[in-house]
């Protein structure tokens, strides 16, 4: 019996190995309000971000297996997708690192931004070549809501017309429609 015991510890620490999630509060560091939670499955390379702010609220996932990012903000209905580029997006790791430290380390305060445009009026529909591309995860976000491809850009002088969404205190990102 006591070797059977052994022989469960010894699953249970490997399962608990190859399906770790680390699961971090975003908050503000000036004051205790949560603006949501990040969970990193390592297993699946997927960040999940959920940010409840109101109106401002948004639900991110970061596919590194597929190389896309997809925000759905619930102000706008609708979902906005981005390739990963290592040039401005961290790597799963790296986005690991900076909550720990963000954790541990409450009163820094430096995150990233990345600016993108979307071209109002040119969303479409997903269907199986899309969610064949984009994955699983980004499909269950995203599917039945307008789809919007996002392009980087620089910083815009006028943000007024930019949500917010992206990883509160780590990177953020500032969704803006593209001006005709």
């Amino acid at each position: 019996m006591n070797g059977f015991a052994a022989v469960l510890v010894l699953l249970g620490v490997f399962w608990t190995q190859t399906s770790a999630l680390d699961t971090f509060v975003l908050q503000e560091p000036q004051n205790n309000y949560v603006t949501g939670t990040m969970t990193i499955h390592n297993e699946k390379n997927i960040v999940e971000v959920h940010v409840r702010s109101g109106v401002y609220s948004s639900d991110t996932i970061f596919d590194y297996s597929r190389g896309y990012i997809a925000t759905r903000l619930f102000s706008r209905k609708a979902c906005f997708i981005m390739k990963i580029n290592k040039k401005y997006i961290p790597e799963l790791q790296e986005i690991g690192r900076l909550a720990f430290e963000r954790k541990t380390m409450k009163t820094v305060y430096s995150p990233n931004n990345v600016w993108a445009e979307f071209q109002s009026g040119h969303s479409f529909f997903g269907d199986i070549k899309d969610w064949i591309v984009y994955g699983r995860a980004i499909e269950q976000l995203c599917a039945g809501l307008p789809l919007y491809e996002l392009v980087k850009t620089e910083p815009l002088l006028n943000g007024n017309r930019c949500a917010d969404a992206g990883i509160p205190t780590i990177l953020g990102m500032k969704i803006c429609e593209k001006a005709n």
